[in-house]
């Protein structure tokens, strides 16, 4: 009998290593379960009654490995996107614009849009697109990461590029036979910029504190100013981001 369970919601959404998982109770359901649900592109742990939800969040932490190899294995299919198609970039859009010649990207004039040339022939080519927003997410990444280093006094690390479906970033800490790394989800680019930030900051403050405890979210609160809002959306509306563009190929 646990006595001190935590109190669930049906609804509510837990974070188990980095995964959002749904907590849901169903008067059909006989067991707790857990599955993924592909429209919604989450993972869903069921209970047959409220007093059951702890259980099922539970049974969804004993089973994170499980739950991880099919988050990952979960492929999006991005809709087509067409000439004259707008794809928001760190909050400012890109207009696309296949003419079949070598990509590239203009400056955009005051608040107008930049315009993608040479997305493709005729068609746009989501590839060229996607290899364009992620050569833009490691210079945008890189100049956030210097800022926040600089003022944690920390040497800024490499910064590496990912495109898992379970983390949107990574630390690893300087040991004595490798340097630090950070590792970020180019998809970040496709998020509102202070939730990108977020992430680059969230990652950054584990050169300080390689943990989740008291001081490093204050380390993380002094370089960003709405952290709770940038975790909400992540956690309500980051999977939708790996249906804008596709996995990179080669």
């Amino acid at each position: 009998m646990r006595l001190f369970a935590p109190r669930y919601a049906d609804g509510q959404v837990i974070e188990i290593d980095g995964m959002a998982v749904r907590l849901r109770v169903s008067a059909r359901a006989r067991r707790i379960s857990l599955r993924v649900d592909r429209l919604r592109r989450e993972a869903v742990a069921v209970a047959p009654s409220r007093r059951h939800l702890a259980d099922a969040a539970a049974f969804a932490v004993s089973r994170r490995d499980w739950l991880s190899e099919r988050l990952e294995a979960l492929e999006a299919a991005p809709a087509a996107a067409l000439p004259g198609d707008v794809v928001s970039v760190f909050g400012r859009p890109w207009r696309l614009q296949p003419d079949g010649r070598r990509p590239r990207l203009s400056l955009a004039e005051g608040d107008g849009p930049r315009v993608l040339s040479g997305c493709g022939a005729g068609a746009v080519d989501p590839q060229l697109v996607a290899r364009m927003v992620r050569r833009e997410a490691q210079a945008v990444f890189e100049t956030w990461a210097r800022t926040h280093c600089a003022a944690l006094g920390a040497p800024p690390p490499p910064i590496l590029l990912t495109d898992t479906r379970t983390r949107w970033g990574s630390c690893a800490p300087a040991r004595r036979d490798r340097p630090a790394t950070i590792r970020l989800s180019w998809r970040l680019a496709l998020a509102p910029p202070e939730v990108a930030d977020y992430v680059v900051a969230h990652e950054c403050a584990h050169l300080r504190e390689a943990n989740h405890g008291p001081r490093f979210w204050a380390v993380v609160d002094s370089l960003v100013d709405d952290v709770r809002g940038a975790r909400i959306w992540l956690r309500n509306h980051g999977a939708s981001l790996h249906a804008i563009l596709p996995k990179l190929v080669g």
